[in-house]
């Protein structure tokens, strides 16, 4: 099977490269542009997000008990708290969707339930707090309303469906999983919240974007940023220092490199098809015009909401880029109910992250879970469109 992988890649590559118009001005625009965006990828994204969200992954990978992951996301968790829990973590993490997914494999490899690691995937960069803020005062208070309730009524169905159809597996999972020894704790629950907290921080700080106001909180955290992460970097340097040991902290460094070596490749590929197909966010120039993707999104129908969820899955979007984008695009005829379902897709989805979660989750369950946020982008904004469009 894996022969025959790397020679239908071969040839798909040797076809691509025969029969690629390279003459046509459109592709030259779409081949430069997927490096234009890989680099903004690489500017934007990787120091300020991905690095702190590969560490965090490293150290739930070493540091969280699996019979902890097993007592509140396994399969035998009480659902109400593990679904409450998963459906609104994500308040906290303003991650996209690239951004979520090394925090996703640490919880899931750890022994978390399909149902309640899925149900962060989607709510994860779908719910921070300053994207549904930002949501509701740049786009209405309505939007932003939709979005927070959409996001965690939808992460729990989607998570609840991908837990029944795959119910065989996780006991499969959950039996293995049990024959683990209980691991001694080594510092006491307080230690551990500082520890996670700082880096969540951390997380958090680096990548705050600029807000569109010039005054007021969210500006004033964006002005000192760079100085307050700093300072948290020398706390957790404190931390590591006074409460862990050398062997631990090298243990989490190659548990850090075991998630970035398997992640951010795919990633970067993923960005580079992206950029080629559909450009940067704002431009036009992609190898799909948009002014194809405006004259097909107006009004409430179906389709027009569907293919806002469709090309939200494929597209990237950077933590808070898709509010500018879906004001430009709402100011040019958009539908309310199309914008919403995009803003429930879009953050939560692309084709980077989809490249990655095949490759944690195998075929079956990466499209599934994909034709889930699909569909529940498409009702929510039929839903929205036909009562507040």
């Amino acid at each position: 099977m894996k022969e025959r992988n790397k020679l239908l890649l071969m040839v798909g590559i040797f076809l691509l490269a025969f029969y690629i118009p390279l003459e046509s001005t459109r592709v030259q625009g779409a081949i430069l542009e997927s490096f234009y965006m890989l680099q903004d990828y690489a500017r934007e994204h990787v120091l300020a997000c991905l690095i702190p969200a590969f560490f965090i992954a490293g150290a739930i990978s070493v540091f969280v008990s699996q019979a902890s992951v097993l007592k509140y996301f396994g399969a035998q968790a009480n659902k109400f708290l593990s679904y409450a829990v998963a459906s609104v973590s994500g308040t906290i993490l303003a991650v996209c969707s690239c951004t979520v997914l090394p925090l996703f494999a640490g919880i899931y490899m750890r022994g978390a339930g399909i149902g309640p690691a899925t149900a962060f995937l989607f709510a994860g960069p779908a719910i921070n707090v300053l994207a549904i803020i930002l949501t509701a005062r740049v786009l209405g208070l309505e939007m932003g309303i939709a979005r927070a309730i959409g996001a965690i009524v939808f992460s729990i169905i989607i998570g609840l469906v991908m837990h029944f159809v795959f119910q065989k597996e996780e006991k499969e999972r959950e039996a293995t999983s049990f024959h683990l020894p209980v691991e001694e704790e080594q510092r006491s629950l307080w230690q551990y919240i500082v520890y996670f907290g700082t880096m969540i921080l951390i997380l958090v700080i680096a990548s705050w974007g600029r807000p569109p106001e010039t005054t007021g909180f969210f500006h004033f955290i964006y002005t000192i940023k760079w100085p307050l992460t700093v300072l948290l970097l020398l706390i957790l340097a404190i931390i590591l220092k006074s409460w862990f040991t050398k062997e631990e902290a090298s243990e989490w460094v190659s548990s850090t490199w075991t998630f970035t070596k398997q992640i951010f490749p795919l990633l970067l590929v993923g960005v580079l098809i992206a950029g080629f197909l559909m450009g940067r966010p704002g431009t036009d120039s992609g190898i799909i015009p948009a002014e194809y993707v405006g004259a097909l999104v107006g009004g409430n129908s179906i389709q027009a909401n569907a293919l806002s969820a469709v090309l939200g899955a494929f597209m990237y979007f950077a933590t808070l880029t898709e509010i500018p984008i879906l004001q430009g695009l709402m100011g040019s005829g958009m539908g309310k109910g199309p914008a919403l379902a995009l803003l429930l897709a879009g953050p939560s989805l692309s084709l980077p992250n989809l490249i990655v979660i095949h490759k944690i989750l195998g075929f079956k369950k990466t499209a599934l879970y994909a034709t889930l946020v699909i569909t529940m982008a498409t009702l929510s904004g039929l839903i929205f469109g036909t009562f507040w469009g």
